[in-house]
């Protein structure tokens, strides 16, 4: 009985080891459940980024007013009907701080 329990102790110890402490064991099922978050959160983004480019490719096809704010922000057309302003602000240069009076004293 005392050999029995000798093994089944001995088998026990081993296959805590296997569990806790080697490489296969918990740390990598961690190690896992970390890499898995992490590719969950980039595939939502990219599902997000996706579902954002199917409603541009959308609206560039039924609508003309992404087509012209495209056109406009992009290559700088301007409609027939309307006039370009481009006002350019004069490039002032910042005043310069106030001298500090220096006063001497004699002695």
């Amino acid at each position: 009985m005392r050999i029995f329990s000798a093994v089944l102790a001995l088998a026990l110890v081993l296959l805590q080891y296997r569990l806790c402490i080697s490489d296969q064991g918990i740390r990598e099922v961690s190690r896992l459940q970390a890499a898995i978050d992490t590719q969950v959160a980039a595939n939502r983004e990219q599902s997000d980024r996706n579902r954002q480019l199917v409603a541009e490719v959308n609206d560039l096809k039924v609508g003309l007013t992404a087509l012209e704010e495209r056109a406009r922000s992009e290559l700088g057309m301007v409609g027939n009907s309307e006039t370009f302003y481009q006002v350019v602000t004069a490039a002032t240069p910042a005043p310069a701080a106030p001298a500090s009076p220096v006063t001497a004293r004699a002695q």
